[in-house]
């Protein structure tokens, strides 16, 4: 049994689910930030994509960030004719970021920190007994 490996993909799973935890509260943190002239975008929603990734020395596989993007999904408008950002017609692009999305995301995120941090308290749990075995 190689302790380490499964202390090693939990750490990894937790770290990932942290920056995804980042994206959703700097998406939150942004949720009225328009542009600061009426041809200037508002703040873009971020994305966050993983991919498996192999630890060629253990030849464990593991998760890390493949990306962060950008949603390119359509802005909705608000009229605020006193805005700095209005057109013409008094009109705010706002930025793509649905707060529900962003809050259902950070749940999900963690949860699935939770779970990595209980495998983690599990297998240190499973060590020490094993030492205590051994003594």
């Amino acid at each position: 049994m190689d302790f380490t490996n499964t202390i090693g993909v939990s750490a990894a799973g937790m770290e990932a689910q942290a920056q995804r935890l980042r994206v959703a509260a700097e998406n939150l943190a942004n949720k009225e930030t328009t542009g600061s002239t009426p041809d200037a975008d508002p703040y873009r929603r971020k994305t966050i994509t993983f991919k498996e990734a192999l630890d060629r020395t253990t030849g464990v596989a593991g998760v890390k960030v493949k990306e962060i993007g950008q949603d390119h999904s359509q802005f909705e408008t608000r009229y605020d004719p006193s805005n700095p950002a209005a057109d013409a017609k008094g009109y705010v692009k706002m930025p793509n970021v649905n707060s529900m999305v962003e809050i259902m995301d950070t749940h999900e995120a963690q949860h699935s920190y939770d779970a990595n941090l209980n495998t983690m308290q599990i297998t240190r749990s499973m060590m020490t007994r094993t030492i205590n075995l051994m003594k």
